[in-house]
């Protein structure tokens, strides 16, 4: 279009060493504030523009600075447009200098209420007056200004920068210098006021893959042996020995970063280990009615929206409250948070990160100081049954990760049973060397949502099989389900047989099973992505299921095409039984599946009991 005209635009001297410019589209008769208001608009500065004004850039910005001087005698002599006969095309946005203005200064400390604090700067303020003029405003007057310092911290995109100012450093001064390198730099910029402390080297390094059960000594030994631990810099200071891990207080920067690096290469067992360095949180600092949130993601979650979670969520939050369960599972921030006098937590991720989760929270509850934060959910991929139960919806959609907080901060507290299962098979493993086998030692799995024998199962491990086979066709909620449909079609040619190869008894009563080929144990009224299986008639015959009530309700499926009804919402299961003890028989194989975790279980006992406190 000949009456628009392109104009590249760098934003500080930075942008101009790196040629990284933005490019503006002004028509060619444009005011001076026209092309102004563009500039600052191609890199998101909301600021007035009457502040900023630009500058022809000339190749010799780069040789000196000096010639980085304001233009007064081009521009004025030229008001009406900024472009003439020669117009150079590449212009630099240059921040007008001020005698005095206002800056924000932000408290390295929690004060809850209050964010930060504006402070009116002249070109008399140095680092020290601000100091002096600050700490009253937070509270601190009674503290000598030594203890203090004033730190400018660049948050860029890709990493943090923090630089300690000189106490005689003239603050106008400060500001005209970053704005000078980068106007955007500008924006991205902070100033805090710390307290100094005395800083001790110390890096607590978490490690898992551990095998499980051992002495303290035992692991200090396999760390010896397997990572060469200098023991004069390195302490085990907690142990985890349900699940295989220590960890490791390092007061040695260097030693915790060969450790850390060696880790990642270190098999034990047959196993990897894994390292996370583990941020420390002051707890006695905390103010009372403080509640911080603990945040895990599971990155692989949900077509990989997990991923784009994670680094949000790192954004809004502080970076050192939110977990990646890839990394060490839930117990890395469960440790972290463990002397957090009250805390809550969001769960990224399916019901089976969920179920991880809380399983993980049952086992290392008492060393909690708070035994029994409450869990919200954001449900990412398939299914999702608990975090549509608790009205988080069906799964993520891309909302704004801010109101997820807000929904978090906002939501009510509910109680929901959870469920031992004890699985003993009677008969040895398959596959034994010559014959003599070792039976199976019992396993025990935590479940939330449902466990289903038969049908139900069979579909799941179906599904598993496939998906383990093409992992890269799952990454949609829409598609997962597909595939669900297409598997059970196999399934439709079967006989009814459920019934004749395993035994029911609830709360020690044996139980007659009518004809089906699905056993399905409920906890929440949301079964396969949604569907009431239980149905919402009255019965008289048992109580309205609650999901804190202590009991389980049993119902059958007779086959794939009754699943598609209940699916669709045109029938329900058949309601067997109500209790809260459970004993199931099995005479042979049968698939069975645990909150979506589908397996065959040999023949045996399966003993379902209420677990623990309710969560």
């Amino acid at each position: 279009n000949s009456g628009k005209q392109t104009l590249k635009i760098f934003d500080g001297n930075d942008a101009v060493k790196r040629n990284q410019f933005r490019l503006i589209s002004v028509p060619r008769i444009a005011k001076n504030e026209e092309v102004v208001e563009a500039a600052l608009r191609a890199y998101y500065i909301n600021d007035d523009q009457q502040e900023y004004e630009l500058q022809t850039f000339t190749q010799q910005v780069l040789l000196s600075d000096d010639v980085i001087n304001r233009n007064d005698a081009a521009e004025d002599s030229n008001l009406g447009s900024v472009f003439r006969e020669s117009v150079p095309e590449a212009w630099i946005i240059r921040a007008k200098p001020k005698d005095e203005e206002v800056i924000r200064i932000y408290p390295a400390w929690l004060k809850v209420g209050m964010a930060y604090v504006s402070l009116r700067v002249n070109k008399d303020s140095t680092v020290q007056t601000v100091i002096k003029e600050v700490l009253p405003l937070l509270g601190r007057q009674m503290e000598c200004l030594q203890n203090f310092k004033l730190v400018e911290v660049l948050m860029g995109s890709k990493q943090v920068q923090r630089m300690v100012l000189d106490n005689q450093e003239l603050i106008l001064n400060r500001l005209k210098d970053i704005r000078k390198t980068s106007i955007r730099q500008m924006n991205q910029t902070r100033f805090y006021i710390v307290e100094n402390s005395k800083s001790i080297v110390q890096v607590n390094l978490f490690v898992g893959g551990l095998p499980p059960q051992l002495s303290s000594e035992e692991y200090t030994n396999i760390l010896k042996e397997e990572l060469a631990i200098k023991t004069n810099v390195v302490s085990v200071s907690h142990v985890y020995q349900a699940q295989g891990a220590v960890v490791l207080q390092i007061s040695c920067f260097s030693e915790a970063e060969r450790i850390y690096m060696l880790v990642k290469d270190t098999v034990v067992n047959d196993k990897p280990l894994n390292a996370v360095v583990l941020p420390a949180v002051m707890a006695s600092k905390i103010p009372q009615n403080c509640c911080p949130l603990l945040v895990f993601v599971n990155p692989k979650s949900g077509g990989l929206k997990g991923r784009d979670l994670l680094y949000s969520f790192r954004k809004l939050l502080n970076p050192h409250q939110v977990f990646e369960l890839t990394n060490g599972g839930p117990l890395p921030g469960f440790h972290t948070f463990s002397k957090v006098p009250s805390f809550r937590v969001l769960v990224c991720g399916g019901d089976g990160t969920v179920g991880w989760v809380l399983g993980a929270l049952e086992e290392i509850r008492h060393k909690l100081v708070c035994s029994e934060p409450s869990v919200a959910i954001l449900p990412l991929g398939t299914g999702n049954d608990l975090g549509r139960v608790l009205r988080w919806g069906a799964g993520y959609s891309g909302e704004d990760p801010y109101s997820i907080l807000v929904s978090v901060d906002e939501a009510d507290d509910v109680l929901m049973d959870r469920w031992t299962i004890l699985l003993d098979a009677e008969e040895p493993a398959e596959g034994a060397e010559n014959g003599i086998a070792e039976p199976e030692p019992p396993k025990i799995v935590q479940m939330n949502n449902y466990c289903g024998l038969g049908i139900d199962a069979e579909l799941s491990l179906d599904f598993h099989h496939a998906r383990e086979e093409e992992p890269g066709k799952f990454n949609s909620r829409f598609h997962n389900k597909g595939v669900y449909v297409k598997v059970g079609l196999q399934k439709i040619s079967h006989t009814r047989n459920l019934h004749k190869d395993i035994k029911l008894q609830v709360d020690q009563h044996e139980v007659e099973l009518p004809s089906i080929e699905g056993l399905i144990f409920i906890n929440i009224p949301s079964w396969g992505s949604g569907a009431d299986l239980w149905g919402s008639e009255s019965d008289n015959r048992f109580e309205k299921p609650r999901i804190d009530d202590g009991l389980l309700e049993v119902v059958g499926v007779t086959g794939v095409v009754h699943m598609g009804q209940v699916q669709g919402g045109f029938r329900s299961g058949i309601r067997i039984a109500q209790g809260s003890y459970f004993r199931v028989t099995l005479l042979k194989p049968i698939p069975v599946q645990v909150d979506g975790e589908p397996w065959i279980q040999a023949p045996g006992q399966i003993i379902i009991s209420a677990a623990g406190p309710k969560v």
